[in-house]
C-alpha cells in the first residue's frame, strides 16, 4: 500500500510513545517512523481541570522525548472523565470493573491532545473532546469483556477502538 503522503527530503518522524495502539495507527499512514518513547508521565495537579491536565500531559511527553532538528515528534495524551475526575488506567482487574461499573448508563468524556514538535523546532497542539455513554450492561458482561484482556494499560479500562466499542 503507498504512503497516504511523503515526508519532505531530510525530515524524519518520531512517534514519542511506547504504545501498541499509536503505533499501529501511525504504521497505518505507510510512513516510516522511529519510536522513542517519552519518559514523562505526570499526574493531574490538585484542581487542575482535565482538559488542561491532558494538555499539559501531551507537552510534558513531548518535552521528555528529546528532539533533533529535522525530526517531527508527536506526543499524544488521552484521558477519561467522569463526573469531573480524571480515570487513569485500571490498577488491577477489580479496579477495571470499578470504573466501567461507574460508567454503567452513564455519559463521559475522552479528551485527547496531540503536542508536535516541527522539523524547524517549533511546536503547536491540539486536544478534542468526545461525549461517550455507556450502556447499563450487567456486571456479567462487564467481566466478560475483562476477561478479554483488552482493556489493560487503557485510561477508562475499556478500549473503544476495539472489542470495548459494544460498550
Amino acid at each position: 500500500m503507498p504512503p497516504l503522503f511523503r515526508l519532505k527530503a531530510g525530515v524524519s518522524l518520531v512517534l514519542a510513545s511506547g504504545s501498541p495502539r499509536r503505533r499501529d495507527f501511525l504504521a497505518g499512514w505507510g510512513v516510516p517512523f522511529a519510536v522513542r518513547p517519552a519518559s514523562a508521565e505526570p499526574d493531574p495537579a490538585t484542581g487542575e481541570e482535565p482538559l488542561a491536565f491532558v494538555a499539559r500531559s501531551a507537552a510534558a511527553k513531548l518535552a521528555s522525548s528529546g528532539w533533533t532538528a529535522g525530526e517531527l515528534v508527536i506526543a499524544a495524551d488521552t484521558v477519561v472523565v467522569h463526573a469531573g475526575q480524571v480515570l487513569g488506567k485500571a490498577e488491577n482487574g477489580a479496579d477495571a470493573l470499578r470504573m466501567r461499573k461507574g460508567l454503567w448508563g452513564q455519559v463521559h468524556e475522552v479528551m485527547s491532545c496531540v503536542a508536535l514538535r516541527f522539523p524547524d523546532g517549533g511546536s503547536h497542539a491540539f486536544a478534542d473532546v468526545c461525549r461517550v455513554s455507556f450502556h447499563p450492561w450487567d456486571e456479567d458482561v462487564l467481566a466478560a469483556y475483562a476477561a478479554t484482556g483488552e482493556c489493560g494499560d487503557k485510561a477508562g479500562a475499556y478500549a473503544v477502538q476495539g472489542q470495548g466499542a459494544f460498550l
